[in-house]
């Protein structure tokens, strides 16, 4: 890969990574009913109401589920993967290349939520240490609890002071991005190209 192409494929990852993940964490934040008060929810309502809320007149709220956020989020990482395969080739966009599109984009967002799971656990466990009535706290407790709950049930803090849960549940997201993520990698690759 050439110093060009990676410059480009930077580009990409900025742009549409950032609006990308802004409207998936718009869409679990919605989801989990985390509050938007706070620093971050703040930020990301700025980055993505001009296309959440087109799409709200058209695409309304069902029962908790932001169906317009979810959408932007797809078409996003829709793009994103359709601007690769313009951009750095790799397949025809004739044939199955737009329908292997629109599967691998449920594959990347499948990464991508997987991704920010991560990222908000180890976020919460380091601010529950240093900052545990800060600004984002409550954000990210309601992001994090409905994941770290079941654990500790199973696997209550040691000494009453140091919880697991955070671990485990990292460590089960990686290990669905070890495994379940490269297995619908390569079926999808067999069923739509044939390799």
């Amino acid at each position: 890969m050439t110093m060009a192409d990676q410059a480009i494929r930077y580009l990409l990852d900025v742009v549409f990574g950032l609006f990308t993940y802004a409207l998936l964490l718009r869409f679990v934040m919605q989801w989990l009913r985390a509050p938007f008060r706070n620093p971050l929810g703040q930020a990301v309502v700025a980055l993505t109401d001009w296309i959440v809320k087109p799409l709200r007149r058209v695409l309304p709220g069902w029962k908790g589920t932001d169906w317009a956020s979810l959408l932007a989020t797809y078409v996003f990482q829709f793009l994103w993967l359709l601007a690769y395969a313009l951009v750095f080739g790799g397949f025809g966009l004739a044939g199955a290349g737009i329908p292997f599109l629109l599967a691998a984009t449920l594959v990347a967002l499948v990464k991508a939520a997987l991704w920010l799971l991560i990222v908000v656990v180890i976020a919460q466990a380091i601010l529950s240490w240093v900052a545990p009535d800060g600004p984002l706290s409550g954000l990210l407790n309601a992001l994090t609890f409905p994941f770290l709950r079941p654990i500790r049930k199973v696997l209550p803090p040691i000494g009453g002071v140091l919880d697991l849960s955070p671990l485990v549940v990292i460590v089960v997201a990686q290990l669905v991005q070890m495994t379940a993520v490269p297995w619908l990698e390569g079926a999808l690759t067999g069923l739509f190209l044939g390799r």
